[in-house]
């Protein structure tokens, strides 16, 4: 089992038909609006590899957006097929889980892990 348990999901699900949900096996909850999951996306195409300069245009993504199919990418990410045609981002457990919008977590100061 992995070190650090709040960085592993327990169960990966849809929070209603729009947003994401996530278990993490520390028992916290996070919920994930799907259009700023889906404005969060690092793939080539939404930023540029080389200058981290966000390329993907938010009008341009529907505020209906949702995601369609949810596939795990080995033990550490998963990946997102969204109802606009998306579907080569990747989002790593660490980053969802630095991402959690729940105000326990937002307002938290961000843990420092050991090296």
């Amino acid at each position: 089992m992995d070190a650090d348990l709040s960085r592993t999901p327990e169960e990966i699900s849809r929070a209603n038909q729009h947003d994401v949900k996530i278990k993490w096996r520390d028992g916290h909850e996070s919920v994930y609006p799907a259009r700023s999951l889906r404005l969060a996306c690092a793939c080539a195409a939404c930023v540029h590899e080389f200058t981290g300069h966000t390329l993907i245009n938010p009008t341009s993504v529907p505020e209906g957006v949702r995601p369609l199919n949810i596939l795990p990418v080995g033990r550490y990410a998963i990946q997102i097929t969204w109802s606009d045609g998306h579907a080569t981002g990747i989002y790593a457990f660490d980053r969802l889980r630095v991402m959690c919008p729940c105000p326990v977590c937002k307002y938290s100061p961000p843990q420092v892990l050991p090296h």
